[in-house]
């Protein structure tokens, strides 16, 4: 069974105040996906369920050290449980059913360095196995095959590959990393390199924090320095991956499929708006 690294260490400051106290990773979003109502759910416990449904159950969430709001939501709580009556009640039980058919791993990034430092500290969870990475303060709301499922099928039907990367077509490169790309068919690309945030892109796309991987991103995560935000950057320790004759491909996001990203106040009003209509 594939293991899953979810990152929840950012500290976002972006959304300050409210992210003080309450990690940005547990900012509410709408959604009815788990539930026959509307409900306000954290987006971590949103992506852990969207996790569930496509059938994972082994994860790893990479925490900052004064993260424990997070621990404790994981964590079933009979005595609050007793509390509740009716649909709430139902719901919060068919959430501690799937913690209780879950193995969770927790592991903290004691300081912020960066996206490529958090996935490196999961390395002895992961092993040698082949993963997925999901960042824990963007999602994909997406109504036909997940683009989590089609990384999987990427990566199965292209096996000398040691990283499958999502993208989609961006207006403003300061948010993402950019790969330059060659098309191998409608939605399937071989990628020849990765920038962290350039200045003048070299592609019309943007990488976004879902990732399928094997364990040879270890290794060279272990050979990158600082990068862009004096932070170890994921996106550079996949570069030498290129750089090391390795293959990297990336697949599309559809256009039936929305981004959901809370790491800023205006990705989260967009984010509020698109998960209300769409939830």
């Amino acid at each position: 069974m594939t293991k899953v690294v979810i990152t929840a260490a950012g500290k976002g400051t972006r959304l300050l105040p409210f992210t003080k106290e309450m990690p940005k990773e547990m900012m509410p979003i709408f959604s009815r996906a788990f539930t026959n109502n509307r409900v306000v759910l954290p987006l971590l416990q949103y992506i852990y369920e969207q996790l569930y449904s496509m059938n994972f159950r082994d994860y790893c969430f990479v925490v900052g050290r004064e993260k424990r709001s997070i621990e404790d939501h994981f964590t079933p709580h009979e005595t609050y449980l007793k509390e509740l009556t009716g649909d709430y009640k139902k719901f919060i039980t068919n959430f501690y059913k799937k913690l209780e058919k879950s193995h969770l791993v927790w592991i903290n990034q004691n300081r912020p360095l960066g996206f490529g430092d958090a996935v490196k500290r999961a390395e002895r969870y992961v092993g040698k196995e082949d993963f997925i990475v999901h960042a824990g303060d963007v999602t994909i709301l997406s109504h036909s095959k997940h683009p989590i499922t089609r990384l999987i099928d990427a990566a199965k039907k292209n096996p000398d590959a040691k990283a499958i990367l999502l993208c989609k077509k961006i207006k403003n490169s300061k948010k993402y990393g950019v790969p330059t790309v060659g098309k191998i068919s409608k939605n399937s690309f071989t990628v020849k390199e990765v920038i962290e945030k350039p200045e003048k892109p070299k592609s019309e796309f943007g990488i976004l924090p879902l990732y399928y991987f094997k364990s040879e991103i270890f290794s060279s995560l272990k050979k990158i320095k600082k990068g862009k935000g004096s932070e170890f950057q994921l996106t550079d320790a996949i570069q030498n991956l290129i750089k090391e004759k390795h293959q990297v491909l990336a697949i599309t996001l559809n256009k039936n499929e929305d981004e959901i990203d809370v790491g800023t106040v205006e990705s989260y009003k967009n984010s509020q708006e698109i998960t209300f209509r769409k939830a």
